[in-house]
């Protein structure tokens, strides 16, 4: 599975989840029976090649149109802001749905 997030920032253990028109970098984060297995950092979303299966934002009003329109999830991080915390949250089924 391959998890998009907005980031304020490129260190892994610091940056925090922010809105979608407050990103700085972008995270593509790879995990795998668990376990994440890569974690890389995109100035520009355009630069990112391959399949996405999920994007992770913080609330349900954000401009996600062209996440959906590409088929990708969107799960919705109310509390969780730290890569580490997402993803654990992500591996819990604890991400919400986004409220249309």
């Amino acid at each position: 599975m391959l998890l998009l997030l907005p980031m304020n920032g490129d260190d892994t253990q610091e940056s925090e989840l922010v809105s979608i028109n407050d990103v700085v970098v972008w995270a593509t984060v790879e995990v795998e029976e668990g376990k994440i297995i890569e974690i890389n950092f995109y100035k520009d979303r355009a630069d990112i090649e391959g399949w996405l299966d999920a994007v992770i934002v913080t609330g349900n009003y954000e401009p996600v149109m062209e996440f959906i329109d590409n088929q990708m999830l969107v799960l919705v991080a109310h509390t969780q802001r730290t890569i580490d915390d997402v993803v654990e949250a992500y591996l819990f089924r604890e991400l919400h749905d986004l409220a249309l």
